[in-house]
């Protein structure tokens, strides 16, 4: 791998991270609780090493706050260019399956992973004019991985959104730390919540005995 492809892999995976972090570690939620995190797609752009980065992602949780799958269309301009579609998802996946993708009830396409962390696997096929324009047209897309129990783990995500996403602006600084003190935020008041819970079950322990 040269220097510009190993670069342009690093920062691609990098644009993607974030993913890892946004849906980890989360306590239980109610659904009211799960309608305050930020969802749906967006556009955030940065800089990275005279590099220019975009990332047009769609982040899924489950109830329990738990990242379920996070899509991500990087674009990488200036001293490296590449575009990549990367698909990431918890851990505890079989690696040779890869990760299914289906737009409407089109024939399934597989992504394979490129790298694991402790706590997420991504997978990546390059990012082409013919993808993103089926995503335009598109109702939505359904993402299947399968877990070590050898079960397939189907995720439906809508498109609804996605071509405004896409075309228009990315979203401001003010907007990104607006998302990001919602999950603080949201994290916190569960962590509250959990913490709370806990020690009423254990008032009630001692009441018990």
């Amino acid at each position: 791998m040269t220097s510009l492809n190993s670069n342009a892999y690093r920062l691609s995976v990098m644009a993607a991270g974030v993913v890892g972090f946004l849906g980890a570690g989360l306590p239980s939620a109610s659904a009211q609780q799960q309608q305050q995190i930020p969802q749906g797609w967006f556009k955030a752009c940065t800089k990275q090493e005279d590099v220019d980065i975009c990332n047009v992602q769609n982040i899924v949780t489950a109830g329990n706050g738990q990242l379920v799958t996070g899509v991500s269309l990087i674009e990488l301009k200036g001293k490296v260019n590449r575009k990549v579609f990367q698909v990431t998802v918890p851990t505890g996946r079989l690696v040779p399956p890869g990760i299914g993708l289906q737009i409407d009830t089109g024939k399934a396409v597989k992504l394979d992973y490129v790298i694991c962390f402790p706590d997420r696997c991504v997978a990546e096929v390059p990012l082409t004019d013919q993808l993103v324009a089926a995503f335009k047209k598109g109702q939505g897309i359904t993402l299947t991985s399968i877990n070590f129990q050898n079960q397939a783990n189907p995720i439906k995500i809508a498109l609804q959104g996605f071509s405004g996403a896409y075309d228009g602006p990315p979203l401001q600084q003010s907007d990104i730390e607006d998302r990001q003190k919602k999950l603080q935020d949201f994290v916190a008041k569960n962590n509250q919540d959990f913490a709370k819970k806990l020690k009423d079950e254990q008032d009630k322990a001692k009441t018990a005995n």
